[in-house]
């Protein structure tokens, strides 16, 4: 019954206009036990092309405007919309709330309490969710990810650990956006999909070169963007200097952030391109 109401729900979603996705809420448990919300996009027809899981990063899922209060943040719905407009499914997960952070830029790496333990658990998770539902092929499922959620993307693809050997469900392609790919780097990470890197080439926040470095050590499809700092995808703002990070190149001296559009306009014709193969 849940599930034939689950779909019901999606099914419904695909009356409504592709440029305005109105997103529906499920739940699931990621695989270490936390009962995660995700936000679901339909496709005006489904079944979808495809589904996509995408990873948000540190900064979570929401909008920090205070109108849009609960809604995703610009970057997310505008990657909701373009998803939706090529007849995929998003899916959003939410690792931050169940956890009780809204945010974890401003802490140091040392004391974070959601680390890629937890972010590997709820990818996993949101793999085998989708792979059970009835409108999802699980032969057709990529990952995308950014920042902290491009990292996660790079975890739960990583065929040297057990846990993500055991969950059946694998990704038909793995798109991370400026990860950080030092741990991977040094821990022989191996991927078990299609790995492909888009990446800032100013990025003082995770600089690209250890990721720059993977890629060459794995065969991973490396993309560096010129004159481009971290979360150069984004469709609204522009670079600035965020002295409340402390972590990145220069711990605490802050970090630089934000859009170039020409970048993103290439990474984001890459990534049709991508899930297009991928889904074909």
């Amino acid at each position: 019954m849940t599930r034939r109401i689950a779909l019901a729900a999606l099914l419904s979603l695909a009356c409504a206009p592709v440029l305005a996705a109105a997103p529906q809420a499920v739940s699931f448990a990621s695989l270490d036990g936390t009962f995660l919300k995700a936000w679901v996009f339909a496709p005006a027809r489904m079944p979808p092309r495809g589904t996509v899981i995408a990873l948000h990063g540190c900064g979570g899922l929401y909008s920090t405007a205070a109108s849009r209060q609960g809604q995703l943040n610009p970057r997310h719905q505008a990657m909701a919309e373009l998803l939706v407009a090529e007849g995929y499914a998003a899916v959003f997960p939410d690792s931050l709330s169940p956890r009780g952070e809204q945010q974890i830029c401003t802490q140091k790496l040392g004391s974070r309490r959601i680390d890629q333990g937890e972010r590997r658990a709820d990818t996993l998770g949101a793999l085998a969710w989708v792979a059970a539902q009835p409108w999802a092929s699980p032969a057709r499922i990529a990952l995308l990810g950014w920042s902290h959620g491009g990292s996660a993307v790079l975890s739960a693809t990583d065929a040297t650990r057990r846990d993500v050997t055991d969950v059946p469900a694998r990704a038909a392609v793995a798109i991370a956006f400026y990860p950080g790919c030092s741990d991977s780097l040094k821990k022989g990470y191996k991927p078990n999909a299609p790995l492909v890197l888009m990446l800032g080439e100013k990025d003082d926040w995770t600089p690209p070169g250890p990721c720059i470095e993977l890629g060459k050590a794995i065969g991973a499809e490396t993309n560096v963007f010129e004159d481009s700092y971290h979360d150069f995808d984004n469709p609204v703002g522009a670079v600035r200097l965020r002295p409340d990070v402390p972590n990145g190149v220069n711990p605490g001296r802050g970090v630089h952030a934000g859009a170039n559009p020409a970048a993103r306009e290439k990474a984001y014709a890459r990534l049709r391109e991508l899930l297009g193969q991928a889904f074909r």
